[in-house]
């Protein structure tokens, strides 16, 4: 085995399985093959690739569907029918594939670490930028002319100081495990904006940041998941199908092709990769999609991009790990897994960022992993350990979703540690009054799970006029902000929409509180056809802000005659037959 290296490629057998070295010890290595071995028989060759588990990165990534380690599943089924034959092995980016190349530089510039080359329009949404590799640096000697380039093509040559000339390929290789250098990384204060108005308004997350989306069976983690892969303000999607059932990564392929992005109204698969390793597939080449996944993410990040990564599930991912180390007969931790655990999705979650890449341009990758805890219980290992590695935690209630509410978010159980961080950005884009209305929001919905607890014990009619108002205006903001449904128009929302909904609710509690406080009854003040359309201002259309205006002016009106109806000439006094006698 002296000439093999650890996490070394290899090919195994006449059929060509594609493999990986996990282990050597002394003239024995241990593979760990990402194809079904069936049929494999002692004495067959292994022969070495000199090189570790590597992607090609280039133009005709966007839009397509790929396999847990890279293979176009698309081309395969072309060539093979519904079932993939193993050992069938095809370039990632077809090389015969021409491109409408625009040179940027020229002969006799120097070339660094990310700078431009040149130019190519993978598609009407993403201009892909043809950058200097990382450790390549020099003069160009050579530049290829604008017009059609294969992807085997060779953009540039450069010479470096001590005359050794590099080719630059249209298409590049790299290790899937090795993160891609940048120059600095940023703080995460620009918000990454998600269409989702208990996440943008409540639990908001950074461009750059991580977050975890974890809950039981039925939740709606996959449906979240597609909701932010299909409406967050990212130029350049990756959603990783990571050990989920196979008509859940068929929804997906059969919705985001017809899909329009609701910036540009194109089809969302101009900027959309796809990633699937489902549970039927082999279960080594699921610990792998991880890597895959969040090498694109840097790729197209490293060319100024805003990216978020999508994981459904890591839980599944964390399993294909346990199943792993168990063949390798390695000691096992809590529950079975492994102890490099933690280690492990650190490294993940911590490729995120926003960052200055070599070339100058400021990029990001937003990772958002869901996790599925074995019958709802977030003290398993995956979701503890996931917990300290992500600033953002969206708990998904069971609860909730048995109700019908969704997004299923517990107002309770979420947090976001990037709220004070983006609140100048929504302060300057959205209303100064962002925090406070959020704060606001949240008292109220904490303070009516502590009613509610009396209301489940003794009833809601013995509470003080107060009391129930407060938990009336929880009512409002859970069923007309929180609850939010991913079909229809509301699909969408964006943060405008959702600040004026929310300032339209507290507008009326606020309001309502001071006429309760002067003895008014709340069962008039909520007795109202304004009242009832706040639950409904979801429906609108962010544009028509016309509608706002006028409930506002309905619902002050209706206010303001229940208050002069019923205001008391003077304070009840003990004796009153209920008060009668000193109403108007």
């Amino acid at each position: 085995m002296g000439e093999y290296a650890m996490r070394e490629m290899v090919l195994v057998g006449h059929r060509t399985l594609l493999g990986e070295i996990i282990r050597m010890e002394e003239d024995e290595a241990t593979i760990q093959v990402y194809e079904d071995t069936q049929g494999l028989q002692i004495g067959e060759p292994v022969t070495g690739s000199h090189e570790s588990l590597s992607v090609s990165l280039g133009p005709g990534l966007v839009g397509g569907f790929f396999d847990g380690i890279g293979r176009p599943l698309g081309t395969l089924m072309e060539r093979q029918g519904v079932y993939i034959a193993p050992g069938l092995n095809v370039p990632q980016v077809d090389p015969t594939t021409e491109w409408d190349l625009v040179p940027v530089a020229k002969v006799g510039d120097m070339a660094t670490p990310g700078s431009l080359l040149a130019t190519v329009q993978e598609t009407p949404l993403l201009l892909h930028r043809i950058l200097t590799p990382p450790g390549v640096e020099g003069e160009i000697v050579e530049m290829a002319p604008q017009g059609a380039l294969r992807s085997d093509g060779i953009v540039a040559r450069v010479k470096d100081p001590f005359g050794h000339e590099t080719p630059i390929p249209l298409v590049q290789r790299w290790p899937v495990r090795l993160p891609r250098p940048y120059r600095e990384r940023l703080l995460p204060n620009e918000p990454l904006v998600t269409g989702q108005r208990v996440i943008d308004g409540l639990f908001p997350i950074a461009k750059g940041g991580a977050a975890a989306i974890p809950g039981g069976f039925g939740t709606g983690k996959t449906v979240t998941q597609h909701q932010l892969a299909k409406w967050s303000e990212a130029q350049v999607v990756v959603y990783i199908g990571c050990g989920e059932r196979g008509n859940e990564m068929t929804d997906v392929l059969e919705e985001f092709p017809v899909l329009e992005d609701p910036r540009s109204g194109r089809p969302l698969m101009e900027r959309t990769i796809l990633i699937a390793n489902t549970s039927n597939m082999p279960v080594a080449a699921r610990e792998a999609s991880i890597y895959t996944g969040i090498t694109l993410a840097e790729y197209f990040r490293d060319m100024g991009y805003d990216v978020a990564l999508m994981a459904d599930s890591t839980s599944r991912w964390a399993e294909a790990l346990r199943e792993i180390s168990g063949r390798l007969e390695e000691i096992p931790a809590e529950e079975g897994f492994p102890a490099y655990l933690p280690t492990r999705l650190a490294e993940f979650y911590e490729r995120a960022g926003r960052v200055v890449t070599q070339g100058g341009e400021t990029g990001s990758i937003t990772i958002i992993g869901a996790v599925s805890p074995p019958g709802g219980d977030f003290t398993e290992p995956v979701t503890r350990h996931t917990k300290r590695f992500i600033r953002c935690f969206w708990g998904l209630d069971k609860n909730l979703a048995n109700a019908r509410h969704f997004p299923a978010i517990s107002w309770l159980d979420s947090y976001s540690e990037y709220a004070q961080e983006v609140e100048d950005w929504f302060s300057s884009h959205v209303d100064p009054r962002w925090g406070s209305l959020r704060d606001r929001a949240r008292e109220i919905l904490a303070e009516d799970e502590r009613i509610q607890q009396i209301i489940r014990l003794v009833g809601e009619d013995v509470l003080p006029d107060d009391q129930r108002l407060l938990a009336f205006t929880a009512f409002l903001v859970k069923n007309g902000y929180l609850q939010q449904s991913a079909f229809g128009p509301d699909s969408y929302s964006p943060p405008e929409k959702g600040f004026a909904i929310l300032d339209l609710i507290l507008h009326f509690h606020e309001k309502a509180a001071g006429l309760v406080k002067k003895g008014v009854p709340l069962s008039l003040l909520k007795d109202g056809e304004p009242v009832d359309a706040i639950t409904h201002l979801r429906e609108l259309k962010a544009e028509d802000k016309g509608a706002f205006e006028d409930l506002r002016k309905r619902l002050d009106a209706h206010l303001d005659r229940v208050g002069a109806e019923r205001t008391p000439t003077r304070e009840p006094r003990p004796g009153d037959a209920g008060g009668d006698a000193s109403w108007r």
